[in-house]
């Protein structure tokens, strides 16, 4: 535990030595640091083939250190992060005879296949700020249609590079920059970029785009974005939310991407391929995917109705670091898709996807901070090598609680529960298990 203590120590000093030695009242009265606490059970139950099953539970620590900005036509400021994850029991389990020890999901590897006892990881963001304008250096962790970080294991995916925000004008946030390194969600060592399959590292991820509020209840949104030598990519969306008076409304969600192939990957270099079924099998990226959503609310109660295509040339991608350290816990993803699910994302070359999703929030009957949904998607037409008329399906069930008041006031349970099963892959049944809670410092 030495290194990984010695991480959240320095995490904290980071912020701490800066503090003690700004003379300035804004970078200190508006800095905050709070501790987010993390337990986390997961099962991935693999039914239909010899692979292992994996059953594992972790401890999740993440230190958020973020300063105020410095007085003065342009302010400065440091943020932290240090994330530690700590093995309670499992790292993978002997399933059917003959399996071996399933990859961890949750923790990097030894040498012998086996799961660490801990990991960890700093992250450290400088940032200024002129007007209504803010740079970030460092550690990001981006929530942008072309680029999302992924939450879904013990600690989050963080990225390394520059970020531009601007709110210049009004109604309008402009956002750009350049991404050049990953630590996946299971890792404590940055890597390069990639997409699903790509064994060669790309340091240049640029990106900029917006989101324009037209009116109140009308968001626009376009973004471009180039993963050197893997692909360009566009995308373009649509938000739209209806009041209909007496807590009703109708949302709707529009999403278009188009993307092609860029330099190695248009020549067919090796290392530079995507994986999956391609039109020529040359691993060449082409690919246009668009979805529709539809949501009812009505008090506590929300319907979404949904469908989805993604052409038959190539699957959908974004950046996927999994075929770099495969050992190290570098994989792991998350796409801007309303079919990224618990144990599918429904992007395979060809596939229709529709989905439908009933959330119910319980405060309307006396249990605020209760929240259950339940979800069905079902996705046909995939084209792989051995077949083009293939399908897959998953159900996700997801119950949510918050304690509201007394001494655990705060703490968090969550149960995920997913069951797939597919023509193109192996068939799953998976189950999450959260409590958290987070603790502020100062």
């Amino acid at each position: 535990m030495k290194k990984a203590s010695l991480a959240l120590a320095v995490a904290a000093g980071t912020l701490g030595l800066t503090l003690g030695n700004v003379a300035n009242a804004a970078f200190i009265e508006d800095s905050t640091a709070k501790l987010d606490l993390r337990n986390f059970y997961f099962n991935n139950d693999i039914r239909d083939s010899n692979s292992a099953s994996t059953k594992e539970w972790g401890q999740g620590f993440q230190l958020n250190l973020q300063s105020g900005f410095t007085e003065g036509t342009v302010g400065v400021g440091v943020d932290a992060i240090g994330l530690l994850g700590v093995r309670l029991d499992g790292g993978g389990r002997a399933g059917k005879a003959g399996q071996s020890r399933a990859p961890s999901a949750l923790f990097p590897l030894e040498s012998d296949g086996s799961a660490v006892d801990e990991f960890s990881h700093l992250g450290v963001t400088g940032k200024l700020r002129v007007s209504k304008t803010e740079a970030r250096i460092g550690t990001l962790m981006p929530k942008l249609p072309i680029l999302v970080s992924n939450d879904g294991r013990l600690l989050p995916q963080t990225f390394e590079g520059g970020q531009i925000t601007s709110n210049e004008i009004n109604n309008l946030t402009l956002t750009g920059g350049l991404i050049e390194h990953a630590v996946g969600r299971a890792s404590s060592n940055s890597t390069g970029l990639a997409v699903a399959g790509g064994t060669e590292q790309s340091n240049q991820f640029w990106f900029g785009g917006g989101d324009w509020k037209i009116t109140p209840e009308l968001v626009a949104q376009y973004y471009y974005a180039n993963l050197d030598d893997y692909y360009k990519q566009h995308f373009a969306g649509l938000v739209h939310i209806l009041p209909l008076g007496d807590k009703q409304s109708f949302k709707t969600d529009l999403r278009y991407f188009k993307t092609d192939s860029d330099g190695a990957n248009s020549s067919g270099t090796a290392g530079y391929l995507t994986n999956g079924y391609t039109r020529n099998g040359d691993g060449e990226i082409d690919n246009n995917t668009w979805s529709a959503a539809f949501t009812y609310s009505l008090g506590s109660h929300a319907v979404m109705l949904g469908h989805q295509r993604v052409s038959e040339n190539s699957n959908f991608v974004q950046i996927n670091q999994g075929s770099l350290l495969p050992n190290e816990g570098a994989g792991g993803s998350s796409v801007y898709l309303l079919t990224d699910r618990l144990a599918n994302s429904f992007t395979r070359a060809g596939e229709r996807t529709t989905f439908g999703q009933y959330s119910y929030d319980f405060a309307s009957v006396g249990v605020p901070g209760l929240k259950a949904s339940v979800a069905y998607l079902k996705g046909t037409n995939i084209k792989t090598a051995s077949g083009s008329d293939q399908k897959e399906w998953e159900r996700d069930f997801t119950l949510d609680y918050v304690v509201q008041e007394g001494t655990f006031k705060g703490v968090g349970f969550a149960w995920r529960n997913a069951a797939f099963r597919s023509e193109a892959a192996s068939d799953v049944d998976q189950n999450r298990l959260f409590v958290t809670y987070s603790l502020p410092l100062f």
